[in-house]
């Protein structure tokens, strides 16, 4: 993981944000070697979550980027109930925020579809081999297609040994 990641990772943890890492840092830490240029995460939307996020990122000066105007990221128990997605462009790169995984389900379903990994002192949830093949099946984009050979091509090596 790049180093300003790790660090926005590491906020994460500590604010005791729930999340799962998905997308190409997960495919990175299954053996995958196409990587993207952004955190994806799928998180519990409950507003006090976005909250403690929010907090966590603050001084990474965090703004909506798929709004025109690229507004401040600014959340609020109120509006958080109104969110499903967030995707933010921050001082040290993008992070994508989702409440949905197509092919696996809710935060809860990627959750109960992702294992621990130890990255120097934390234990950080990251979507398991056989959901994140599922995902990247489900969304069919011709990025999720090429990591999807990798993926597979892992997957099988890995059933192989067992």
């Amino acid at each position: 993981m790049k180093s300003d990641f790790t660090d926005l990772i590491k906020r994460l943890v500590k604010a005791k944000v729930d999340f799962v890492i998905i997308g190409g840092f997960a495919g990175v830490v299954h053996g995958c070697t196409y990587v993207t240029q952004d955190v994806d995460i799928c998180c519990d939307f409950a507003p006090e979550n976005l909250l403690r996020l929010q907090k966590a990122i603050s001084d990474f000066h965090p703004v909506h980027r798929m709004t025109p105007k690229r507004q401040k990221l600014h959340l609020t128990k109120k509006n958080c109930k109104t969110l499903k997605n967030l995707y933010l462009d921050t001082d040290i790169g993008q992070l994508d925020c989702i409440s949905f995984v197509d092919g696996v389900g809710d935060y809860q379903q990627a959750k109960n579809a992702s294992g621990l990994i130890k990255v120097e002192a934390l234990r950080l949830p990251v979507l398991g081999l056989d959901a994140l093949i599922k995902a990247k099946k489900a969304m069919n984009r011709p990025r999720d297609r090429h990591a999807l050979i990798q993926l597979e091509a892992v997957n099988k090596l890995k059933n192989q040994k067992m």
